[in-house]
């Protein structure tokens, strides 16, 4: 029989009880705010005081919004709102602090809350994704603050029509041969290739010692699957074939101005505006960057196009999760690009990795690439 999300929402707040710390892996649209809020109802006085931690302030306007949903408001007076970059500034006497996204914690964030604990606090952490390797900073903060009680995935709220179903296209590119390719070195200008390029700095990363070397070369290497301009060709391609609503992901803020005439971004004047046009339909395409992929709903959104995929899942669950929100009957499309014949395609299998492998459609790029 399917939850309600009501029953999801008791039960998480069940498995919380009074543990001093707890955390809930929560999928998207079952409702993690409210889940916080109504633990705060649950254990408010006159005299509680409650901290909110969110990244960013977008995500905090959300707290407010729903507590004027849900007419909370003489509960909003005992609550401070912070973000991340923050928190080691806040006061240690909160009877509950709250960690939204409780994955953004930080090894920086360690004393604070160490102390915070020994004054006798309480922490819930919320997210839709743990970090997965458990031996990572973010892993060891978010497994010791706020250890998993609770968890509630994307496909469960599928089964429950929570959320939309969804279908995911990996389009297999191969990285280009052609010298197209135009370079600056010590001995003047040159042409190369996306292939060579690519296997530079491979070859570069091998012969590394770990370090500051290794890391650069992998920033490198990231960046050349990121740009190069065969993806970037299809992507727009692809984008323009698209008659439903539909968003692209870009990787950088000029790449993502070149996919669209309506883009939303930092540097973009018009992005407030595009965003809502987008919102009410008045425009039905639009590109972006990673300031979109968390706390954004977009009514009625169908398809979704995903340039490069991290590795890491949690990346990947925020895009995606821009188009899961649709009507229960409706299915979502995702398209991701991947160059197969590079180590995109392991990033791309890791951050897919907690999805219904049944949904998953790995099909050969379109003669357009």
């Amino acid at each position: 029989m399917a939850k309600t999300k009501d029953q999801i929402q008791a039960d998480a707040l069940a498995a919380i009880g009074d543990l001093r710390m707890s955390g809930l892996e929560i999928s998207m649209g079952v409702g993690k705010t409210r889940i916080g809020l109504k633990h705060m109802e649950a254990s408010y006085t006159t005299i509680s005081k409650y901290l909110v931690v969110a990244p960013k302030k977008s995500i905090v306007q959300s707290w407010k919004d729903e507590i004027k949903d849900i007419k909370l408001d003489y509960i909003d007076d005992h609550i401070t709102y912070s973000t991340y970059i923050s928190l080691t500034k806040q006061d240690l006497d909160y009877d509950c602090i709250y960690l939204d996204e409780c994955h953004s914690l930080k090894g920086r964030h360690n004393g604070w809350l160490k102390e915070y604990i020994l004054k006798g606090g309480r922490i819930v952490g919320l997210t839709g994704t743990y970090p997965v390797y458990k031996n990572t900073e973010k892993g060891k903060m978010c497994n010791f603050y706020c250890p998993k009680v609770y968890e509630y995935h994307t496909d469960d709220a599928i089964a429950d029509n929570i959320l939309n179903n969804y279908k995911v296209f990996v389009h297999e590119l191969s990285l280009s041969d052609k010298q197209n390719i135009q370079k600056e070195g010590q001995h003047g200008a040159y042409t190369t290739s996306e292939m060579k390029e690519y296997n530079y700095w491979t070859n570069r990363l091998e012969g590394c010692y770990q370090g500051k070397d290794e890391q650069i070369c992998r920033i490198q290497r990231m960046k050349c699957l990121q740009k190069f301009e065969s993806k970037e060709k299809y992507a727009k391609a692809l984008f323009e074939e698209q008659v439903d609503k539909v968003i692209v992901f870009a990787n950088e803020q000029a790449q993502s101005d070149r996919l669209s005439s309506h883009s939303f971004h930092s540097k973009n004047s018009e992005s407030e505006y595009n965003l809502t046009a987008f919102k009410k339909g008045d425009i039905m395409k639009l590109s972006a960057v990673e300031q979109l992929s968390e706390g954004v709903t977009i009514p009625n959104l169908k398809v979704g196009i995903i340039m490069h995929s991290y590795s890491n899942n949690r990346k990947a669950s925020q895009k995606i999760g821009r188009l899961l929100r649709l009507n229960p009957d409706d299915t979502a499309i995702i398209h991701i690009l991947c160059y197969t014949n590079s180590v995109d395609k392991d990033w791309v299998t890791n951050a897919l990795s907690i999805y219904d492998q049944s949904k998953v459609n790995w099909i050969k790029a379109k003669h357009y690439a």
